[in-house]
């Protein structure tokens, strides 16, 4: 099965850029924008000088438990900057959600509950909202981490979109806010809850 195959049957729809938008990026963005694969995953990500940006990470069900995502966050680490990702936020009736974010927190991300995060789907029309993990070796702060994904979103999300998907999606400052006083639980730390 092909990599893009095996990120759709394991992303939901509004989460997925197009193959076309992925092979794109990896041609025009090499610079920034990679892929490392095997047998039994697919981590896509893009790296600037500064951050990190996983945009989709995948391991197989046949080697999950046996600390590949673990690696593959370690080689992310050894780079030495900090390390940003988009999740879903928590739904009590998928365990997958619950199963990742545990797999995070282990990790030692942090919950960015200051930014706001919220685009519509080209593919569903629906607004989708996301929450922003982040892991940092010198205590980033939700400003610059904030800062980090409105670049990210501009170069990486937003790349040549109407190209792809016939229509833009919103300018980043719809998408994007930050909010000291943002009503946001730590989703994290809602998860020791669970157990």
């Amino acid at each position: 099965m092909s990599w893009y195959n095996k990120l759709k049957q394991y992303f939901p729809v509004e989460e997925m850029k197009s193959e076309e938008h992925m092979e794109t990026l990896l041609k025009e963005k090499s610079d920034v924008y990679y892929k490392d694969e095997s047998e039994n995953h697919v981590l896509m990500y893009a790296e600037f000088e500064s951050f990190i940006f996983i945009d989709y990470v995948y391991v197989s069900s046949a080697a999950r438990g046996q600390g590949l995502g673990h690696q593959l966050i370690e080689k992310m680490k050894a780079k030495g900057k900090p390390i940003i990702l988009e999740v879903e936020p928590v739904d009590y009736e998928d365990t997958d959600t619950a199963k990742r974010l545990h797999f995070y927190q282990r990790e030692g991300f942090k919950h960015a509950q200051s930014i706001g995060y919220t685009r519509r789907s080209l593919a569903t029309n629906e607004p989708t909202p996301m929450e922003i993990l982040y892991w940092s070796p010198e205590d980033a702060t939700e400003e610059e981490i904030y800062e980090q994904m409105k670049r990210m979103y501009e170069e990486i999300h937003t790349y040549k979109d109407k190209d792809f998907y016939g229509k833009s999606y919103q300018p980043v400052d719809e998408v994007l806010t930050i909010d000291e006083d943002r009503d946001s639980e730590d989703i994290l730390k809602d998860l020791k809850k669970l157990h």
